[in-house]
């Protein structure tokens, strides 16, 4: 894309938000909603779109701000409307978000009439933005660009391509048709890392679009320990891992350092919903003695688990592979130690900040969190770790759309 000359109108898609109302935000949720609040601070035409279970609905700038006013809870989703009694078994949340969106909207459409609405409420050169990985299919790239628009979308990574195993059943095949759809129809494409695209353009088996990369902003709230479950923060040392139980993220490797370690080993807190494809770790984590030094804490809320994370010896992460890795920094940004596998990526976004151990040597993990345990931490320089800001992201990604 060539730098616009004024601000073209941008178009959001919201569909990713919509689909996991009523859920936990996970990473990418987070940079959906992001792209939400900071557009909606900007001064050029905004508008939002969405697919629903009947069709698409088109919001302008005002029914964007009603749709994050009810995503962050400052008010409260409508009643379901007389629509969402059509398509059968849809989660309550989901039937009410879509009504309210529904009630919210300038204009909506059947499916084959998304180019037309388009082209009726946009101006020609406005930018369309996919930043959640969903709604990228054939109909919506190909309304865009019927619309005179362009399409720009952030991969986050392309994991299910590179370690199909971990992912859910039947995910890898739809997957691999997205990453074709960009590779052929995108006019650019972002990207979290430096690794992320270099990975991503490997992956793809046509052209190669235009793209830039900007690392995603570190925003964090504001830690309250008084929203913690009782007995949490624990008065001993202890250790956290944050993220879904799935095999990607490795909860086994610490799983069996503490077996190694035996009854004397610090806490372990495994701080994350229960994913995919995990039997054997579930497994061991549902015979744990009540008294074990490994806990599970699943649903805590921000704010609670910024201050679990801030007061940890350490966070571990023994990722398997990663496109960018928030939570690692994160746990920077808050002064706390990370200990992590020796990813490239990992090693682009936390520089020397961190602590890396290859998953081959884990007396090497073993050693590092026993050190740890045993002392409090160093007093920290001013060139502490300087997190990535969604300001710097922005500057990147919105001068070249």
């Amino acid at each position: 894309m060539q730098k616009p000359q004024s601000p073209h109108a941008r178009l959001l898609d919201l569909t990713r938000s919509l689909r996991r109302v009523g859920r936990g935000a996970t990473g990418v949720d987070r940079v959906e909603l992001a792209y939400l609040s900071h557009l909606l601070t900007e001064d050029a035409p905004l508008f939002g779109v969405a697919r629903t279970a009947l069709g698409y609905v088109l919001l302008d700038r005002d029914g964007m701000r009603g749709f994050q006013d009810r995503v962050a809870g400052r008010v409260p989703w409508g009643r379901g409307d007389l629509l969402s009694r059509l398509p059968r078994g849809r989660a309550v949340a989901l039937s009410r978000a879509e009504s309210d969106l529904r009630r919210l909207a300038v204009a909506r459409c059947v499916p084959a009439r998304l180019p037309a609405m388009l082209a009726r409420h946009l101006p020609p050169g406005f930018a369309y933005l996919n930043v959640g990985h969903s709604d990228l299919t054939d109909r919506v790239l190909g309304a865009v660009k019927q619309a005179r628009g362009r399409s720009a979308v952030l991969i986050h990574d392309v994991i299910p391509l590179e370690y199909p195993a971990y992912q859910r059943p039947g995910s890898v095949a739809p997957f691999r048709a997205k990453i074709d759809r960009v590779s052929a129809q995108a006019d650019l494409v972002i990207y979290n890392s430096q690794d992320t695209r270099q990975r991503s353009e490997a992956q793809m088996r046509g052209r190669v679009p235009p793209a830039i990369v900007a690392h995603l902003g570190v925003d964090l709230p504001v830690p309250d320990a008084g929203e913690l479950p009782a007995g949490l923060p624990p008065k001993r040392p202890y250790f956290v891992v944050v993220g879904t139980i799935e095999p990607r993220k490795n909860h086994g490797f610490l799983l069996d350092l503490w077996q190694k370690m035996g009854p004397d080993a610090p806490l372990l807190l495994i701080c994350g919903a229960r994913g995919w494809n995990n039997s054997a770790v579930f497994d061991r984590l549902d015979r744990l003695p009540q008294n074990d030094p490994v806990q599970e804490l699943a649903n805590l809320s921000d704010k609670g688990l910024t201050a679990l994370v801030q007061g940890a010896a350490g966070m571990l992460f023994p990722s398997h592979a990663e496109g960018f890795g928030l939570p690692p920094a994160e746990a920077l940004s808050l002064e706390t130690r990370v200990l992590c596998n020796d990813l490239p990526v990992l090693h682009e976004v936390l520089g020397d900040k961190a602590v890396y151990a290859p998953l081959s040597e884990p007396y090497s993990w073993i050693r590092t969190i026993e050190e740890w345990a045993a002392s409090v931490p160093d007093p920290r320089p001013a060139t502490t770790f300087i997190a990535p800001t969604w300001a710097e992201h922005f500057k990147t990604v919105l001068k070249s759309t």
